[in-house]
């Protein structure tokens, strides 16, 4: 289980505007971003108590989360993802799932997880059934993704991000949402061993620090 590094930080739409030239000028496009953007929509799960909520908003240290993703909105790739968080360090892996095995999920039907021979979907099924997780919320976004080969580092600009309000229709492109107080952008940088430093500098904002800003607890008060 390789962990990497990462940081994040809340910054303004001139801030947005400012960097994007900079890692234009050093880094790659993501070879997945048409037009050097993509968009991202993940289904989000939660117990009964919301704890994967509290321990967000309490700063917990060492987290385990799971959600389903596709991007551009195109159903014929589907990925369910697990995320490991310790501290500044965060892991993740992931299954593919058809768009049949996603809506069950969502629907909370999810017996046929216990014949699958896959880790990630044996270990949701594991904490849906130990824990009472469900769908809570549908979070939207555009993302900007740079790479840089030294350092293994990716940076990513995440923007528009929107709720979905209490629907948790995953696969419905016609899903009304509605975008999250402040119109935030999200700045993270991911890296393996080591940070370049023309990587650092190129991100350094002035007096922009590192947040704990979660798109997921953003979208979550609207419940």
């Amino acid at each position: 289980m390789q962990f990497r590094h990462e940081i994040k930080h809340e910054i303004s739409n001139l801030d947005m505007l400012i960097l994007r030239q900079r890692l234009r000028a050093v880094m790659m496009p993501d070879s997945y971003a048409k037009g050097g953007r993509y968009e991202i929509r993940s289904l989000y799960f939660d117990n009964q108590d919301d704890k994967a909520l509290r321990e967000k908003l309490d700063g917990v240290s060492i987290r385990e989360k799971y959600r389903i993703r596709l991007y551009n909105n195109d159903p014929s790739v589907i990925h369910l993802e697990r995320k490991f968080k310790r501290g500044g360090l965060g892991y993740k892996d992931s299954a593919l799932l058809t768009q049949e095995q996603a809506r069950q999920i969502a629907g909370g039907e999810i017996r046929w997880m216990a014949d699958s021979t896959d880790e990630v979907i044996l270990g949701f099924y594991i904490r849906l059934r130990n824990e009472g997780l469900g769908a809570k919320v549908i979070v939207d976004y555009t993302r900007e993704p740079f790479v840089f080969g030294p350092g293994n580092v990716r940076v990513t600009m995440d923007y528009n991000i929107r709720t979905a309000l209490r629907c948790t229709d995953f696969l419905n492109p016609d899903c009304v949402t509605i975008p999250v107080p402040g119109s935030p952008c999200i700045l993270e940088v991911k890296w393996d061993n080591y940070l370049p430093d023309v990587i650092r500098d190129m991100v350094q904002l002035g007096d922009r620090h590192s947040t704990a800003f979660s798109k997921y607890a953003a979208c979550r008060m609207y419940d």
